[in-house]
C-alpha cells in the first residue's frame, strides 16, 4: 500500500543515517476504502494528493513538538523549519497487519506497524525555503485552528497553499547537505 508519512527535516536525515526510520505513533496516511467513500468524485491521483496534504498537514504538528523540545529536530538548530512528507510502499503482511486503517480517526489516516525501511520510501516532498516564513506562522497557530479560530485556521492554510518539492530517495543525502 502507498502511504504518505509526516515528517520533518530532522526525521529525514535520520532516515538517512540509519537506513530506517520508526514512525511517530505509526501514523501515516493513504488513499483507503473511507477515503474513497469520502469523495463523490476524484481519481487515484486526486485522492493521492488528499492523502498527501493530510500528512503535510500532520508534519505541522511534528514541526510543533520538535520547536517545543519534544523532537528530535530541537537538538539540530542547523535545520530549518520546513513540512516532509515520505511517500512509502509497504507490503502487508499475510495477516495485514504492516499497513492498519483507521477511520476511527479520519478517513485516510493509516497506522504502520514498524519502521520503514529507506528502500521502501519511493520519495520525498519537503518546503522550499520561500515556504519556511509561512511554516514557521502555522506551527504556531496549529492548535488555535484545530481548537476553531478562524485567523489560525487562515494561516495554516497559508501554509499549506505552498507546494512541496519533490525529491528522489537517492536525492535526500544531497538535499540534506546543502540546507
Amino acid at each position: 500500500m502507498r502511504v504518505y508519512i509526516p515528517a520533518t527535516l530532522a526525521m529525514l536525515a535520520q532516515l538517512v543515517a540509519d537506513g530506517s526510520l520508526r514512525v511517530l505513533g505509526g501514523t501515516a496516511f493513504a488513499v483507503t476504502p473511507a477515503l474513497r467513500e469520502s469523495y463523490a468524485q476524484g481519481d487515484d491521483d486526486e485522492l493521492a494528493e488528499v492523502a498527501l496534504g493530510e500528512a503535510a498537514l500532520a508534519s505541522l504538528r511534528l514541526l510543533g513538538a520538535e520547536t517545543a523540545g519534544g523532537g528530535a529536530g530541537a537538538a539540530d538548530t542547523a535545520l530549518p523549519t520546513r513540512r516532509a512528507v515520505l511517500v512509502a510502499d509497504i507490503a502487508d503482511g499475510a495477516d495485514g497487519s504492516a499497513v492498519v486503517l483507521r477511520p476511527d480517526l479520519d478517513a485516510a489516516v493509516v497506522r504502520l506497524a514498524g519502521p520503514v525501511a529507506i528502500t521502501d520510501v519511493l520519495a520525498a516532498y519537503v518546503d522550499n525555503a520561500a515556504a519556511e516564513p509561512a511554516v514557521l506562522a502555522a506551527v504556531a497557530a496549529i492548535d488555535d485552528a484545530d481548537l476553531g479560530d478562524e485567523d489560525a485556521e487562515l494561516t495554516v492554510g497559508d501554509a499549506q497553499d505552498h507546494d512541496l518539492a519533490w525529491y528522489a530517495t537517492q536525492e535526500l543525502p544531497f538535499l540534506l547537505d546543502l540546507l
